[in-house]
């Protein structure tokens, strides 16, 4: 399937994988580039070096495109642009804020700029400033989140910038992916359904919670203090809700969670883990190579689309 995000980022397939702390590292990310898509690292809060190593992993394993991801909140955020240039890395993506200031140097360097947006206002501002194209994440998706659900957002999006748009949030099979394509996007990005993969490095645990899952067992923590982030519920998500419920601090709540991440991913822990997830979880059943994810994504979408359009003659 072409599309101009295939054009753009010289990818067999419109899906990229999304850029999730303590999960998208050099194994999920080179699986799915060598599958066809655009594989993700994800650099979260920690520093240069350890993603240096990271990039150097996949560049050794394949010479397909692959990206990484810089939360802008993180305190390596300007050293992690910098090592965008310095390794030039074909495609960095953004989130949790404005990459503005550093859109010239990435371009310059040759690198595909394509910030996570949750609002119109901002993917004109995107536009603007230079990028190659915008991601639309609506709030079903796992991680942080924004208000606008992504059947409202990509079509506003899209009605709203000419540079290619790319749908996130809730989607894990080709209903979703067909679904996106008649909003108007060019491309998917999918984070949950990469969970399930052979590839993923998160303990059992993790995988075992997101094949489990049902409609309703993720919830968003922390909107009161305006940083909301949907996972699975458990223990430590649910003692979260109990005490942003009675007003604790911001500062005792970050405490709390302080580690719930990386206590998810690694090592699996139900009862101090937090573990970040998707409302599509439900469709996601079995765990599977990334190269059956993507191929599986892509037969069921173009059925769909068959379908739809045979019903309508």
């Amino acid at each position: 399937m072409k599309t101009r995000v295939t054009e753009l980022l010289g990818i067999a397939y419109p899906v990229l994988q999304g850029g999730m702390a303590w999960v998208s590292d050099a194994s999920l990310a080179t699986a799915v580039s060598k599958a066809g898509g655009l594989g993700i690292i994800s650099c979260g809060s920690a520093p240069a070096e350890v993603i240096q190593k990271e990039i150097w992993q996949v560049k050794k394993q394949t010479d397909k495109p692959f990206g990484i991801n810089i939360m802008l909140m993180s305190p390596y955020a300007d050293d992690m642009a910098e090592l965008v240039k310095e390794e030039k890395v074909p495609v960095v993506t953004t989130g949790a804020g404005n990459p503005s200031k550093y859109i010239a140097g990435w371009k310059e360097a040759g690198t595909k700029v394509l910030p996570v947006i949750p609002s119109v206002a901002l993917a004109k501002r995107m536009e603007q400033a230079g990028v190659d194209a915008v991601i639309a994440e609506g709030c079903e998706s796992g991680g942080h989140i924004g208000e606008m659900t992504t059947m409202a957002l990509v079509p506003q999006v899209v009605s709203n910038v000419t540079i290619p748009v790319i749908a996130a949030g809730g989607i894990a099979d080709g209903r979703g992916v067909a679904a996106s394509f008649m909003l108007g996007a060019e491309g998917v990005q999918c984070g949950t359904v990469f969970l399930a993969s052979e590839e993923c490095d998160i303990h059992n645990t993790y995988k075992e919670l997101v094949v489990k899952a049902g409609d309703t067992s993720t919830v968003v923590t922390g909107r009161s203090h305006g940083h909301p982030i949907r996972c699975l519920k458990s223990p430590m998500v649910n003692e979260y809700l109990k005490q942003e419920k009675a007003g604790v601090d911001f500062m005792e709540l970050e405490k709390l969670a302080l580690g719930s991440l990386r206590k998810a991913a690694k090592e699996g822990s139900r009862e101090e883990g937090s573990f970040m997830c998707g409302q599509i979880a439900g469709l996601v059943k079995e765990i599977r190579p990334c190269q059956t994810i993507i191929e599986d994504l892509m037969k069921e979408a173009v059925c769909v689309m068959e379908r739809t359009t045979a019903k309508m003659k």
